[in-house]
């Protein structure tokens, strides 16, 4: 495939090293050379790549630009938290420490550009590459519309090249603005991904074995998880397990059938950690560890050392509260000045304390929102993440979600913990969880 990378203005044998370190993007890459020409001439303006998490972006970029040795300079709109501080990081790359010290503290465009046009032109096509640029719609109105046609400004041949997530459409300003070339990188395929992972392999198997391991994986995972970097993790994190009858002499190489059964249950729970990052690499081994050697421990939701946000904590107590709590005492713990409550009002004759007996209770969203912001310390505004953390506890089968798709009205959940579960989780936050428990009157 080193044959897409031909190019006149750059030597073969250079191309042919950049080709072997792009499988499955020689295609993309031989667009982007012939968008940025020869080394010596004007190349367009500005160019805007797009395309989704760990699609080859920045790999193709980095590659091509260290393999080619072209003159550029690489920021993170992440680290870049000043407009400052990204015109610094552009003169010190091109031109030395000396010529970014002659900024002004504050420095505006017009600094910045006036700084540039006073050093020696370029020999060749220089590139500014943009990582995370979906963050500059939040700069100042006029830095995007610059940088899109920078060349114009400072007269000189250099090239701002833009990789992104989102789409242009995001990005256009009302007031319009030079328009980018665009070009979109897509999802990897199956093929792609199976070809790609398996040039990870260990030493010490077979290619051949390796290469069993990423379909299997792939065999679980790809209905679910197309991210390459999410897949390549879990390959490294799961392998051991899959090693463990040829460790032990149990089987060999050839025995797929075997090594499939052994690593595919294994598998299937580790589906519960995809992307959601609430156990770490360790933890995740020390669980299964453990499940080993007791035998008892079974699912995720049963395992009290599982590290949860902040939020997804309070979020879990409330759900815990609000399944066990009769819904008429939530005025009684959860209002300041609810007045005084008779206990002869409160509790209802012959009441007998059973809620912890007779199960956990379907609850709407909205009394677990109301019973979170009750008990979470500090003021929290109701934002997309806190919904988002209530899907994950239904992921991790910490919450159980009990009313139907279809259903028109509020969502009902139960909460699916043991009450040394929650009073572990109420311990690392510094609650009480007892004092708001109606059966421990």
């Amino acid at each position: 495939m080193a044959g897409l990378l031909e190019h006149p203005g750059y030597d073969e044998e250079r191309l042919k090293r950049a080709a072997e370190q792009l499988p499955c993007r020689e295609v993309q890459a031989g667009m982007l050379l012939s968008l940025m020409g020869e080394p010596h001439q004007y190349c367009y303006p500005s160019i805007f790549i797009y395309g989704h998490r760990a699609s080859g972006k920045s790999h193709v970029i980095n590659v091509l630009m260290k393999e080619l040795e072209l003159p550029h300079a690489t920021l993170s709109c992440v680290e870049c938290v000043s407009v400052a501080l990204l015109f610094e990081q552009v003169l010190r790359s091109f031109f030395g420490c000396d010529v970014a010290s002659l900024l002004p503290r504050s420095p505006s465009l017009t600094d910045f550009v006036r700084i540039y046009r006073q050093q020696s032109p370029a020999r060749q096509t220089r590139y500014i590459v943009m990582e995370k640029a979906e963050l500059l719609r939040d700069a100042d109105a006029n830095l995007l519309p610059a940088l899109l046609r920078l060349q114009e400004l400072v007269e000189d041949n250099v090239t701002v090249i833009l990789l992104s997530e989102i789409v242009w459409d995001t990005f256009r300003p009302n007031t319009g603005c030079f328009e980018p070339l665009l070009l979109h990188f897509p999802d990897y395929s199956k093929v792609e991904l199976q070809q790609i992972l398996s040039q990870d392999r260990h030493p010490s198997f077979s290619a051949e074995l390796y290469s069993f391991y990423v379909s299997v994986l792939l065999g679980v995972f790809y209905s679910v998880c197309r991210d390459l970097r999410e897949l390549r993790h879990l390959a490294a994190l799961n392998f051991s397990k899959f090693c463990e009858p040829l460790a032990e002499g149990k089987v060999k190489e050839t025995d797929t059938h075997k090594l499939w059964k052994n690593i595919e249950p294994h598998l299937k729970k580790a589906m519960q950690t995809v992307y959601l990052r609430e156990v770490s690499s360790l933890q995740w081994e020390q669980m299964q560890q453990m499940e080993e050697e007791t035998g008892a421990l079974k699912g995720l939701s049963a395992h009290t050392h599982v590290e949860l946000p902040f939020y997804s904590k309070f979020l879990l107590i409330a759900a815990y509260l609000a399944s066990y709590n009769p819904a008429r005492t939530d005025k009684r713990f959860f209002l300041k000045h609810h007045g005084k409550i008779k206990k002869t009002n409160f509790l209802k004759k012959n009441e007998k304390t059973t809620n912890h007996l007779l199960g956990p209770k379907p609850f709407p969203l909205d009394r677990l929102l109301a019973i979170f912001y009750s008990v979470v310390d500090g003021r929290v505004a109701p934002t997309a993440s806190i919904f988002s953390q209530i899907s994950s506890l239904v992921t991790l089968q910490l919450l159980a979600q009990v009313s139907h798709d279809d259903q028109l009205d509020s969502p009902k959940y139960k909460c699916a913990v043991s009450l040394e579960f929650i009073c572990n989780i109420s311990r690392t936050v510094n609650f009480d969880i007892m004092k708001y428990l109606y059966d421990f009157l």
